[in-house]
């Protein structure tokens, strides 16, 4: 066990500023687009090219990382997103669609790719038993940059235009990625990084019957995890589309105040979590009941913040909501971790498809329904969707944990009576007897 040394603190700080820039670069790629095609259409085309990207990535990102060091990825994608970013930034003006198309194809999955490599190499890099707190440092980081980046695009842009904002993000990039040259950290396992037994994601091998039953079970929990999570997103794609609107409603003067106050009070919620995980985990991940509570209370504070509450209120209820926010993606993240190494850039992959699918999938429903609905009743019912989901998934969890507890004392108990008569040698079990 390495711990969160200095290190990976310092890989967290480079990651930091690639993610500033990336969510800096979210608004200017929009803006940018509208100039370019000169039609709503073309910027939804654009954002619809790369989020296909990305969910196109996800679904390579396992083999990739099993062909080649998940370092080589993190450099790789860097430097391909701060080329992007630098033919864009010096062709700003004037730039061809096809370029401009090119540059967000290269965006979405290198995106993509990046992540995956660096939530799957976590626990090569601290270990496995301090990954939840490296996932809360990870998410904490994130969430930082994410309000700094959508509160300065505006200025960026004002003062310098599209070609400055674009540079910046391509600094960021190459931040990121010097920092994974220079640092070297170890983000692949060489076999004894894997997770204790307690915590593994396959069956140990066991005897007969059991072991086929566990197996069996094997896909169900995590691939249940992967598809709320991928329900989640596109809940959490129908708040994206509804803040500006509620914004305009609640502010109309300062839209842009609003909302940067409630993404700040957003961040605080994500690094309370971080803060209440570090010292109730003791280093384990939690499973699948604290995501899918997690996943409700989410739901049901994103939901509450549409009902036009007063400021103080609005922002209680924001940080509430980050708070869940923070406890999910860090519970979430941990819990895929928990597989042997050669499976979490599968999962990582499976998981990131499910999550860019999903939220492409709700920023069309969303957008389209508020043509026709209110805020709070389209937030709502997508967080309601959300919100069943995981109810479904709480539910699930709660049989099989009594179901495998029910197996456990049945089969202790038949091997005990064996043992007693002396009559069991210990090979096998007939069943029925």
């Amino acid at each position: 066990m390495t711990g969160v040394d200095w290190r990976f603190r310092s890989l967290v700080v480079a990651h930091a500023v690639s993610a500033y820039g990336t969510y800096l670069n979210l608004i200017a790629l929009s803006l940018f687009s509208y100039e370019v095609t000169g039609t709503a259409w073309g910027v939804g085309v654009v954002m619809a090219v790369r989020l296909l990207s990305g969910v196109t990535a996800g679904l390579a990102a396992g083999a990739l990382t099993a062909r080649v060091t998940r370092r080589t990825v993190m450099v790789a994608t860097d430097l391909a997103q701060t080329l992007a970013m630098v033919l864009l930034a010096l062709w700003s003006s004037g730039t061809p669609l096809v370029v401009l198309l090119g540059a967000v194809v290269v965006l979405g999955a290198g995106n993509t790719l990046f992540n995956v490599a660096l939530r799957s190499a976590v626990p090569v890099m601290v270990g496995q038993d301090d990954r939840a707190r490296a996932n809360g440092v990870l998410v904490t980081a994130r969430s930082v940059a994410t309000v700094l980046g959508f509160a300065l695009a505006a200025p960026v842009i004002a003062l310098g235009g599209f070609g400055v904002a674009f540079a910046v993000n391509a600094a960021s990039f190459a931040v990121s990625g010097a920092a994974v040259l220079v640092l070297r950290p170890r983000t692949d396992s060489t076999g004894e990084d894997d997770p204790p037994a307690g915590e593994r994601s396959e069956p140990v091998p066991v005897r007969g019957w059991r072991l086929r039953r566990r197996m069996a079970g094997l896909a169900g929990p995590l691939l249940g995890l992967i598809a709320l999570r991928g329900l989640d997103a596109l809940a959490s794609a129908s708040h994206n589309v509804a803040l500006p609107l509620a914004a305009h409603a609640a502010e109309p003067s300062e839209p842009a105040v609003f909302m940067t106050r409630f993404w700040s009070a957003w961040a605080v919620g994500t690094l309370l979590a971080h803060q209440v995980l570090k010292r109730r985990s003791r280093g384990t991940s939690w499973g699948e009941r604290a995501f899918a509570a997690g996943t409700c209370a989410m739901s049901f504070c994103f939901v509450v913040t549409f009902t036009g509450l007063p400021a103080p209120a609005l922002m209680a209820a924001a940080v509430a909501a980050g708070f869940a926010d923070g406890w999910t993606e860090i519970v979430y993240t941990s819990r895929l971790q928990a597989a042997p190494d050669r499976q979490r850039g599968r999962l990582f992959g499976l998981s990131a498809t499910a999550e860019q699918s999903g939220f492409a999938l709700g920023t069309v429903a969303a957008a389209a329904a508020l043509e026709a609905l209110p805020a709070l009743t389209v937030v709502g019912a997508f967080h309601g969707a959300a919100a069943c989901g995981a109810l479904v998934l709480l539910l699930l969890t709660v049989r099989r944990h009594h179901t495998r507890k029910a197996e456990d004392r049945s089969s202790t108990s038949g091997e005990t009576g064996e043992n007693t008569h002396g009559t069991s040698t210990g090979a096998s079990h007939l069943h029925g007897s």
